[in-house]
């Protein structure tokens, strides 16, 4: 199901037929770093993550990690999306690209559209954020997609203290 389109970028759910892209991605060093390990290492670890990650997240709350897409090719470059974690109060948007696709801009295109989708289509009252303290690239996307620093978070499962970002109030 398509999502949302930016200007070169196609954002749609994940399906089955995505696991190979999957695996990639979820075991790229940079994903592995900065992120999490996910135990992802077959093609059926991968569609175990599909359904039991994004698409039971459709399913529950509406929102997810999406595949994002190049619109001129239909190449899988990365994922965005909204995730509702039990330790945050409200979703906060979610990113990994491929890293032969970095430095393009496309985090930054699909994090932004993301954002504007959960506050406009969604009705979300705010947006969340959240990196590693050091993760000076991943930083820099959630403040151009238009997030403010708010604090520091504890994340046990994301390596202890992350670095909290939040949509500002409105009228800000």
């Amino acid at each position: 199901m398509h999502i949302l389109d930016t200007e070169r970028l196609s954002l749609r759910e994940m399906v089955p037929g995505d696991a190979p892209f999957i695996l990639e991605l979820l075991n790229e060093p940079a994903f592995l770093e900065n992120i999490a390990d996910k135990g992802v290492r077959t093609l059926e670890d991968a569609l175990g993550y599909i359904e039991k990650g994004p698409r039971a997240s459709y399913a529950q709350h509406g929102y997810g990690l999406f595949v994002v897409e190049l619109k001129e090719t239909g190449e899988p470059v990365g994922i965005c999306g909204l995730v509702k974690r039990p330790e945050l109060a409200d979703a906060d948007v979610g990113y990994a690209f491929l890293q032969r696709h970095w430095s393009r801009g496309y985090a930054v295109e699909a994090a932004a559209a993301t954002v504007e989708y959960g506050l406009g289509k969604l009705g979300m009252k705010r947006v969340l954020g959240i990196t590693a303290p050091g993760n000076q690239r991943s930083i820099r996307v959630l403040e151009l997609s238009g997030l403010r620093f708010e604090g520091m978070v504890q994340m046990a499962q994301y390596g202890g203290e992350n670095r909290l970002f939040s949509t500002p109030p409105a009228g800000d």
